[in-house]
């Protein structure tokens, strides 16, 4: 096929590369190591399968291992991001207060997946990924975010129960897929509420409607990504992996097949905006 001859659709100003040099550019492995599952017939270009030699463009191809697709666009950035307390989660402020762009490089432009409200800190994603961002942040795509909330002691023993059985909003019921506390003392109470939900401020207005209002809020998760050891302040990169745990969450994660590749119309999306 096109992509084993070398035949393939070029971007402006893109260099077309031999396949395994893009994916060790994409943090699958070493070049040698790309080789080899090229030569065991592992990678896909199209939905094609390719041989040594065969070249593509990252920007305009699909480029798959194993039927996995892997991001191989040079172009797309995707960032992880421990945001602190009182920073917004907006490009630009009118009230010139601290933004979640003021923590990342200027450049390539990246913008917030969703967001989170002033006050709450934790896990926020940051690309440049209009395709992903979309269905990250579209309930229809169920992605499962969690928290850890603190709230003031003492808490009944029945509260994670009446979570998990829904509390009604004024926008409706509200369901958590899982709540636990994790600790308390004399003063505290640290409870996990995992929802696939995404309303604005829903974790927030679910503990105050349960009389344990929410003293301090942090983002741990976000599907298959957790926060880890990142500091509060601080930025990393998403390696390869994370990437394609993130396709594979939303539905971009197989080779094209005339499936559910693309988004509603066809396009890619920016991101939709939502506050926990």
């Amino acid at each position: 096929m096109a992509a084993a001859t070398g035949s393939v659709r070029r971007g402006i100003g893109v260099t077309v590369e031999r396949v395994q040099k893009v994916l060790a550019a994409a943090g699958v492995g070493s070049r040698r190591a790309c080789e080899e599952l090229i030569a065991d017939g592992r990678v896909t270009v199209d939905g094609e399968k390719v041989t040594l030699g065969a070249k593509a463009d990252p920007t305009a191809q699909i480029i798959a291992v194993d039927g996995e697709r892997v991001a191989v666009d040079p172009r797309l950035v995707h960032l992880m991001l421990n945001k602190p307390p009182q920073v917004v989660t907006t490009a630009s402020d009118p009230k010139g207060r601290r933004t979640v762009l003021d923590l990342v490089p200027e450049k390539p432009r990246v913008y917030p997946v969703g967001r989170l409200d002033r006050d709450t800190e934790g896990l926020l994603l940051l690309t440049n990924d209009g395709e992903l961002a979309h269905r990250l942040a579209h309930p229809r795509f169920e992605i499962e975010k969690t928290y850890v909330a603190q709230v003031a002691a003492p808490v009944p023993k029945g509260l994670m129960g009446r979570l998990r059985a829904g509390v009604e909003l004024d926008d409706g019921t509200a369901h958590v897929l899982s709540a636990r506390q994790l600790g308390s003392d004399s003063k505290r109470v640290l409870i996990e509420l995992t929802l696939a939900e995404g309303r604005k401020r829903e974790v927030r207005r679910l503990l105050a409607a349960v009389g344990h209002p929410v003293q301090r809020l942090a983002r741990v998760r976000i599907g298959p990504l957790t926060l880890g050891e990142l500091s509060t302040g601080k930025y990393r990169p998403l390696n390869g992996r994370e990437v394609r745990d993130l396709y594979r969450a939303v539905g971009l994660g197989a080779e094209p097949d005339g499936g559910d590749d693309r988004a509603d119309d066809g396009s890619a999306r920016t991101s939709g905006r939502r506050q926990a």
